[in-house]
């Protein structure tokens, strides 16, 4: 009787201090819900589902490396610039014949090379974050704008040499592979793909759980555990029934999921993971437990780097061609797609999966939004709020637990 009181009361420990992640799920389907009212059910037509991927992946590719950035007590402001610099020098390097594969492997190292300059002055320079990402938004932008005049004698775009680049962006996987033909009223690949990353999800998950229990750290009680992994299948499995109905899997959705994957593997599954978190929480304790703290946020700056070069491609073939004004305030969605998605502003708390259901919470009323014609200030105007009350949320759920 004891024990289950003692349980009980632990499940409504952990469902209350992980209410903010899971009530991201209930807001973008609220939300989903109001513009399917309001727009006569085009949001959810399958195509428009496509197009939103098309147009987001590089702002969830972006908070994907955001999330480890704020969880360390950081942040990178210069992601944006960092996107338009790498997006012109990709669409040059592409240019040259070099091939794609080539081009997104030049983009990502490009990306590493600017996290690790910045991560250097942040971790052992120990300069503020927000200044040093503050001056390499200010140098890559101009540095971009500098490129530009030097490749096309003006501030002009760098322009594709073919529309190939693009299907990293816009292509669709079905297609390129041949398979022309639905069975049902599906395209095969976006379930097949879908059930594939659920499958290798599950086995990580579980896994991760088991090794915990047998090194008698605290775990998540087995119903809530079982709850997240149903929200996150219903999510996946929702988004591949929309792709399926029109064209098949978007290549940049695979991209994406992969990413996802990856990065919550690393940090729920990997000591690198566990390291960020103990930064994050409490850099004084984590340095006091022998942890290289320095190193942690260099590499976290050079993760962060690696996506930006990721995302700028994404970026440059969705739009078609290089731009020097490209990348403008990705910065504040990635953010913004955080702080929705449950990561908290006090730092060592935040999941991949959280950041990116945030980012489709943005990424869903910016749709519902433009479907219903309303114009850009109006969605400046609810990403502002939206933005503001996800923060009160967390400052007052800090306040309530007495860590701040």
């Amino acid at each position: 009787m004891n024990n289950k009181a003692i349980h009980t009361a632990d499940v409504k420990s952990l469902i209350k201090s992980n209410l903010r992640n899971y009530s991201m799920f209930i807001m973008l389907v609220i939300i989903m819900l109001i513009f399917a009212v309001t727009t006569s059910g085009v949001n959810f037509n399958p195509r428009n589902f496509t197009n939103i991927f098309f147009q987001n992946s590089y702002v969830l590719i972006l908070a994907t490396g955001m999330v480890m950035i704020i969880i360390t007590q950081n942040i990178d402001l210069s992601v944006g610039s960092v996107c338009a610099f790498i997006g012109m020098l990709s669409a040059t390097i592409y240019n040259t014949g070099i091939g794609m594969p080539a081009t997104i492997i030049a983009s990502i190292f490009i990306g590493i090379l600017i996290g690790a300059y910045q991560g250097a002055w942040v971790a052992f320079g120990k300069m503020p974050a927000f200044i040093v990402t503050l001056s390499g938004m200010l140098l890559f932008r101009g540095l971009t704008y500098g490129f530009s005049l030097l490749r096309t004698g003006g501030v002009s775009p760098v322009n594709l040499k073919d529309t190939s680049y693009s299907l990293f962006a816009k292509g669709i996987l079905d297609e390129v592979i041949g398979i022309e033909n639905k069975i049902g009223p599906y395209f095969p690949m976006a379930f097949i793909v879908a059930i594939l990353l659920l499958a290798v999800f599950y086995i990580a998950e579980f896994a991760g759980r088991k090794r915990k229990i047998a090194n008698e750290f605290e775990v998540t009680p087995l119903p809530l555990f079982i709850t997240k992994l149903v929200l996150i299948s219903l999510l996946v499995l929702g988004l591949a029934d929309r792709f399926a109905r029109y064209r098949g899997l978007p290549i940049v959705a695979l991209v994406l999921g992969v990413t996802i994957f990856a990065f919550h593997f690393i940090l729920n599954n990997t000591v690198l993971g566990r390291y960020i978190y103990a930064v994050g929480g409490n850099p004084r304790s984590a340095k006091l437990s022998g942890i290289n703290s320095e190193m942690i946020n260099f590499i976290v700056f050079c993760f962060m780097g690696g996506l930006a070069g990721l995302a700028s491609v994404a970026h440059t073939g969705d739009m078609g061609t290089a731009l020097p004004q490209a990348g403008n305030l990705f910065e504040l969605d990635a953010i913004a797609a955080c702080y929705i998605g449950g990561v908290s502003a006090g730092g060592g708390i935040g999941t991949v999966i959280g950041v990116i259901v945030g980012g489709l919470v943005m990424a869903a009323i910016n749709n519902g939004m433009i479907l219903m014609n309303l114009g850009a200030h109006y969605q400046y105007v609810v990403k502002a709020l939206v933005l503001v009350l996800a923060v009160f949320y967390d400052i007052y759920n800090r306040r309530k637990a007495g860590l701040g």
